[in-house]
């Protein structure tokens, strides 16, 4: 059983990182598209929505040219230190690029329906846009950005292909539900699998019930 917690854990991990690392990314993007006149705006949403839409095999085997050791920046990973292929780490990094897409788009179409005259308001008040931000765009933006963040986080939870690539499936190591589910599927073991499918149950039923609690409306 200690094996299979183990895989819990660290899937809730990779599903928390991912998406932690994601958010910041997301909402500076988000915000640009929605407020701001950015060059070739069609173009920007195509290529943040590329990841959701390719094979996540295809999401994977790109990230493994870029981290790897032929990747024309091998020696700038060399320098830095950075050992990212068949690493949790890499996990993390395969979780958090299919994931993206659907934290930025609600990120943006959080701040798009946002009525611009509440920020006009704090600026003619004296605020920067910087205090405008994070004083009135934010906080307005928050329940959008909770939900863009739950999306990301259960995309992270059941990630497979891309994680198989870049990650590998290490017992231990690298081994998170989906994989776990698949290799044991493989190897014949149903009765493995089964509890991994449980285990998975159990993770994205919580998940929905905190989202529940926190985007309904009224009081929580």
């Amino acid at each position: 059983m200690e094996t299979y917690l183990t895989i819990f854990w660290l899937t809730l991990r990779v599903g928390l990182f991912s998406t932690t690392l994601c958010l910041p990314f997301a909402i500076l993007i988000g915000y640009a598209l929605a407020r701001h006149r950015v060059p070739l705006p069609s173009l920007i949403r195509a290529m943040i929505s590329l990841p959701m839409v390719m094979p996540p095999v295809a999401v994977g085997l790109a990230l493994l040219w870029f981290f790897g050791t032929k990747s024309p920046l091998a020696p700038l990973w060399q320098w830095l230190g950075v050992e990212m292929i068949f690493t949790p780490s890499a996990a993390v990094i395969a979780a958090a690029v299919v994931g993206f897409p659907l934290l930025a788009r609600s990120a943006e179409q959080s701040f798009a329906a946002i009525d611009s005259s509440y920020e006009e308001m704090a600026r003619t008040l004296g605020a920067s846009p910087v205090a405008t931000f994070f004083r009135v765009s934010l906080p307005l933006a928050r329940r959008g950005l909770l939900y863009g963040s739950l999306l990301c986080f259960a995309r992270a939870l059941g990630e497979f292909g891309a994680t198989a690539v870049i990650a590998g499936i290490i017992p231990e190591r690298t081994e998170t539900l989906s994989l776990g589910i698949w290799s044991r599927i493989q190897l014949g073991d149903d009765q493995g699998a089964g509890i991994l499918v449980g285990l998975s149950f159990i993770l994205a039923l919580a998940s929905m019930l905190v989202a529940e609690r926190w985007l309904r409306p009224g009081p929580k």
